[in-house]
């Protein structure tokens, strides 16, 4: 399955496969009645395991892995679709848990606390609640665009951190959304998704394999009249990002972490900007750079003039 297609529902996803199961126990306005009970490593918990470090059955499952309160809670409020919601069998649960379990129309299941501890994907303990998540589609056309529109584009990741990072940042300075482009990391991996601290799923993100993508439909959108500016970043840009207007729908490009920006990329943009450093570093983190441009580019709408009349 890829994000493009349609999910299966989630109870005929994973009953085939579960342990006992039965109708839900707790109260409230439960519409997912299905509770599965998973207490080894059976074929379902192989299945969510494979959520967590291989991108290519995230992508053919059509589903990741999220945990933490504000990004599960961010999840649910944005309306993205939970497919589970895995909890620990027997352990106390605080009342946010418990009214999601009532409230989210997703299976449940029960898992032996040792078992959900391999699913959280960090050492400081056990997870309260594992949400099971499906892919948006990867369409360009989910990013909205206009007057001002502000996408970033991140060329070509290598750590999952800092395309988090980035999202986040892109969230924090009104950007209408984000692009990864290329395979070597992946948004949906959990340390982008912890990352992002939520940011994940209330901004457009968008994987492409190439710049052709992109590129066309940047051509798209300015045959249709929204003049969009392409503009990378790199120590040696003409321009100081200051310096240059960013208040119009602009492209904003944010290299490689160890190669910048690829040769089709510079071919493609309007201008190379730089942002001014100073000390002994010789250049910036691809995110806090990123983030640096996000800044400046809201600033400078912030400050704009008011339109006559």
């Amino acid at each position: 399955m890829t994000a493009d297609s349609p999910s299966r529902g989630p109870e005929r996803r994973y009953a085939a496969s579960s342990g006992r199961t039965g109708t839900a126990d707790r109260g409230g306005p439960v519409r997912a009645a299905k509770t599965l009970r998973v207490s080894s490593r059976n074929a379902n918990f192989q299945q969510w395991l494979a959520l967590l470090t291989n991108r290519t059955k995230r992508q053919r499952a059509g589903e990741f892995l999220v945990q933490g309160v504000r990004p599960i809670t961010l999840a649910v409020q944005q309306g993205w679709p939970i497919h589970a919601l895995l909890y620990p069998d027997g352990a106390p649960l605080s009342r946010w848990a418990e009214d999601l379990l009532d409230q989210v129309p997703a299976v449940r299941v029960q898992m032996a606390p040792e078992v959900l501890a391999e699913l959280g994907g960090k050492d400081d303990g056990l997870p309260e609640l594992v949400a099971v998540v499906g892919l948006p589609p990867d369409r360009l056309d989910r990013i909205p665009t206009g007057p001002e529109t502000l996408v970033v584009v991140f060329d070509r990741p290598t750590a999952p951190g800092n395309i988090g990072t980035l999202i986040r940042s892109a969230d924090a300075f009104g950007a209408a959304g984000v692009i990864v482009v290329g395979h070597a990391a992946d948004p949906y991996d959990p340390r982008a998704v912890r990352a992002s601290t939520g940011s994940l799923f209330a901004v457009p993100v968008v994987r492409t394999g190439s710049h052709r993508e992109v590129v066309e439909w940047v051509e798209t959108l300015r045959e249709q009249g929204t003049p969009v500016q392409i503009v990378g970043t790199d120590e040696s840009g003409e321009v100081e990002i200051a310096e240059h207007d960013l208040t119009g729908p602009t492209l904003l490009l944010i290299g490689n972490e160890t190669h910048g920006l690829s040769g089709a990329w510079r071919q493609a943009c309007d201008r190379m900007l730089r942002i001014p450093i100073v000390g002994s570093a010789s250049s910036l983190n691809a995110a806090t750079a990123g983030t640096v441009a996000l800044y400046e580019a809201a600033r400078q709408r912030r400050t704009r003039p008011s339109p006559p009349g």
